[in-house]
């Protein structure tokens, strides 16, 4: 699953270097807890324009052959990226689902979800306006990183609930060993860090 050498490595390091899209940025490498680290996306996906803008334009090239008409995305951290995939799409809107139930919500559809990133478990909601557009459309799943996949398979259960088709899951970065063998569209991949190697494997 790992080389023991490249987990020793990184887990003394305070940045992941990365090269996506054309463009080299520096990660920090932080502790999510049980023993794991990763290299923090949070910087690229939460305001830099340059990066967001050219992985958009990218992973919008990969999806396009799938003709799907309606973007969906988690809040909160894949909100730019999803907006600049749309927008080179060629749709006029995207869809979020978002982290709780809002006043103006009616009718709503929600899923639970674990991350890596959280530690307690969080929503993802679909209001009423929302499930009708996604009803009968051709929907690509998207978020900025897939690692355990806790919430890239609750927004499909979500989307499902609500009639759409999937016709595609996309983000920048499959991250870590768990979820290699998902249809997935992405651009790079992020490694992740563990101290003791023979602990996460069991």
């Amino acid at each position: 699953m790992f080389k023991l050498e490249f987990v020793r490595k990184y887990c003394g390091e305070k940045f992941y270097e990365i090269n996506i899209a054309g463009l080299k940025r520096k990660l920090p490498i932080v502790n999510v807890g049980n023993g794991i680290w990763i290299a923090s996306n949070a910087n690229l996906v939460l305001g830099d324009v340059e990066f967001i803008n050219a992985v958009g334009k990218e992973l919008a090239i990969k999806i396009k052959p799938y003709n799907p008409e309606i973007i969906v995305t988690p809040e909160a951290k894949s909100l730019a990226l999803a907006y600049e995939v749309a927008r080179n799409l060629g749709h006029k809107k995207y869809i979020v689902a978002r982290k709780s139930v809002k006043a103006y919500m009616k009718n709503y559809l929600v899923e639970e979800v674990k991350s890596i990133t959280t530690r307690e478990p969080q929503k993802l909601v679909l209001s009423s306006d929302d499930i009708a557009l996604i009803k009968g459309k051709r929907i690509c799943l998207l978020d900025d990183v897939v690692s355990t996949g806790g919430t890239i398979r609750a927004l499909e259960r979500l989307v499902v609930k609500a009639g759409g088709n999937i016709v595609c899951r996309a983000s920048i970065w499959l991250e870590g060993p768990w979820c290699r063998d998902m249809p997935l569209i992405y651009l790079s991949i992020l490694p992740i860090f563990v101290k003791n190697l023979e602990e996460f494997r069991a």
